[in-house]
């Protein structure tokens, strides 16, 4: 909680600071253009997803295992073979974008028009894969206050870097904006990189191979994994553009943006030191079930009034963050909405894989799940369009959550304690009712009785986490202190 409090409180300014670019860039570019973002940041990321390794996930556990031994020297051993492995699979991402640009370009947009923009946003994968390299030494050292510095600093400039671009050059400007960014994203890791002191070892190419090849072959099967996710966002744009046109495209990255951003941005706060700890006590089947089940009950209480604020107010949430041509997504994202409370608990549970190691079985896993998460998005989108993208959301977090329990329970003897089935129960049944509320009372009625059960549902949250925390304790000490001076 401590950890998700620092980095996530940076990311309250963070998430201001990504309402007003959002802003701007849906006005500036349009459904249209967001269309275009999408696609070339999607293929791009099919590709960078393949050439990376997956050093991003893997070497974190590698590095927050060096870490927890005290050892300096193994420390400088493996975070020297993680920048030298970065630098590597970052150049062939970039080579081989540039090489298959004209393929690119035809397949993804059906011209040769977007060449050039691929060939030139190639760079962004050698950029994005030196600043993974620079991130993991900080979440592997569990250094979170500058990881959280890091992350608000990268927000500020990125708002001052893309508003202009964007306001000057409209679409034309997306692939100046795309490469600045990712340039922006190293130099600032980089900055708060080099603040941690790492012993200096000598490494050859034969050490840096030996070293490496367990990062990179468990790195090889998570990227595959996140190729999987990569892959089925790819192809659902490329099914809704030849349906839909551009412009769907646009309104789906958008729909699904305002639940990875602004939702996802509480599980990147929280995995910051989930992941690196939950790897500490891998060893034993009984600490990691209490490590899992203290982290979801942390995410529901969290995530649970935030969920119940974006289903009563989604519409003007939207009107908002974009404009009022954006609210077609206004139903998709209330069904993503309701499934963030079984991805949350997913997700809590499928970091034991990683944390134990179990690359074939991770990814094994992953590839069952994405092969019906694509069959129910093209399916949804088919039948229902844009809603119908939602609901297929929901559909697939609902399964992939029992997925994942009943195989940790078969795997690692884990079960949910009473306390999170009591949590995730209270929250669940607030969620859906505040969704009967938006569904079927008229406004403004609805935001009288959304409000009142967001009341409910922080006021749980409150009495829960004091009963965990002494969160009123803290406050009166606090408040008493502040008084004092």
């Amino acid at each position: 909680m401590k950890a998700t409090s620092i980095f996530g409180g940076v990311q309250v300014f963070t998430i201001l600071i990504s309402i007003i670019r959002s802003k701007f860039i849906a006005l500036f570019l349009g459904s249209v253009g967001m269309g275009v973002v999408g696609l070339l940041t999607s293929t791009t990321s099919l590709i960078g997803g393949i050439t990376s390794f997956g050093l991003g996930s893997s070497a974190v556990r590698d590095v927050s295992a060096a870490n927890s031994s005290g050892d300096n020297s193994r420390v400088g051993l493996v975070v020297n073979v993680l920048k030298r492995w970065v630098w590597v699979t970052g150049a062939a991402g970039t080579l081989i974008v540039l090489v298959l640009s004209p393929w690119l370009s035809q397949l993804t947009f059906g011209n040769s028009n977007y060449i050039w923009s691929f060939a030139l946003i190639s760079i962004t994968l050698l950029f994005n894969q030196l600043n993974v390299g620079q991130l993991v030494v900080l979440q592997g050292m569990q250094k979170i206050q500058y990881l959280a510095k890091a992350s608000l600093t990268g927000s500020v400039i990125g708002l001052i870097v893309t508003v202009p671009l964007y306001y000057f050059f409209g679409v034309d400007g997306i692939v100046s904006t795309l490469i600045i960014a990712s340039m922006v994203s190293f130099a600032i890791s980089w900055y708060f990189a080099r603040k941690v002191e790492i012993t200096k070892v000598q490494l050859t190419k034969a050490l840096a191979f030996s070293e490496g090849k367990n990062m990179l072959k468990m790195g090889f099967m998570i990227s595959l994994t996140g190729l999987f996710v990569t892959a089925n966002t790819y192809i659902i744009q490329l099914f809704i553009s030849s349906r839909g046109g551009v412009g769907q495209v646009g309104l789906f990255t958008a729909g699904f943006a305002i639940i990875n951003t602004y939702v996802g941005l509480v599980f990147t706060a929280m995995a910051t030191d989930y992941f690196p700890r939950l790897s500490a006590v891998a060893s034993s089947n009984e600490l990691c079930k209490k490590t899992i089940n203290q982290q979801a009950e942390i995410s529901i209480l969290i995530l649970g009034p935030i969920i119940m604020m974006f289903l009563v107010f989604i519409k003007l949430i939207i009107i908002v963050l974009y404009s009022t041509k954006f609210v077609a997504i206004e139903q998709m994202v209330l069904w993503l909405a309701v499934a963030t409370f079984f991805k949350a608990a997913a997700w809590s549970i499928s970091f034991i894989l990683l944390a134990k190691g179990e690359s074939k079985l991770f990814f094994w896993n992953e590839l069952f799940a994405s092969a019906y998460v694509l069959l129910f998005d093209l399916a949804g989108y088919y039948f229902w369009g844009l809603t119908g993208l939602g609901v297929s959301f929901f559909v697939a977090y609902f399964i992939y959550f029992f997925q994942v329990f009943i195989l940790s329970k078969i795997k690692y003897q884990f079960s949910f304690d009473s306390s999170f089935l009591r949590i995730f129960a209270t929250q669940f049944l607030l969620a859906i009712s505040c969704f009967g509320v938006v569904q079927f009372v008229d406004k403004p009625f609805s935001y009288m009785a959304g409000s009142i059960l967001i009341l409910c549902s922080v006021w749980n949250s409150y009495n829960e986490l004091d009963k965990k925390l002494g969160i009123k304790t803290v406050l009166n000490n606090f408040l008493h202190n502040r008084i004092k001076k």
